[in-house]
């Protein structure tokens, strides 16, 4: 089920689907192994989420729980959509999609959830594992 959902979750990125039709089809899928689920979560939630950066030779390794994450983004969205003009302090917050990554920890989705180029090499790739 992870691989169908990676699937469905890479076709959401490249413009194939619609955030709305990947949901549904990401429902689904649950659905169909709801069961399982709930015995694997815990297994899961201990994985780390590994943030990598480089620009210009600089080079930055974050690695933090899911438990840690999963609360942060959703507390971080939260507070940032109720400050006015916050996008003009989160420059370049837009190539990173944050609604993916947490789709990708609530379909325990393991290994790249992103990897961009930019066009002066800087590089920046989250992994979970």
């Amino acid at each position: 089920m992870r691989e169908e959902i990676a699937k469905v979750l890479a076709m959401m990125e490249e413009g194939k689907l619609g955030t709305e039709e990947a949901t549904d089809l990401i429902q689904a899928l649950q659905e169909k192994q709801a069961p399982n689920q709930v015995i694997q979560q815990r297994d899961y939630m201990d994985k780390i989420l590994k943030i990598q950066a480089e620009e210009k030779g600089n080079k930055v390794n974050v690695n933090l729980p899911l438990r840690l994450i999963k609360v942060a983004l959703e507390a971080g969205i939260n507070i940032a959509s109720k400050i006015p003009e916050s996008a003009k302090y989160t420059e370049a917050i837009d190539l990173v999609d944050i609604n993916l990554i947490m789709d990708a920890i609530e379909n325990q989705i393991e290994g790249p959830i992103v990897d961009i180029t930019g066009e002066n090499g800087e590089k920046v790739s989250i992994v979970i594992e």
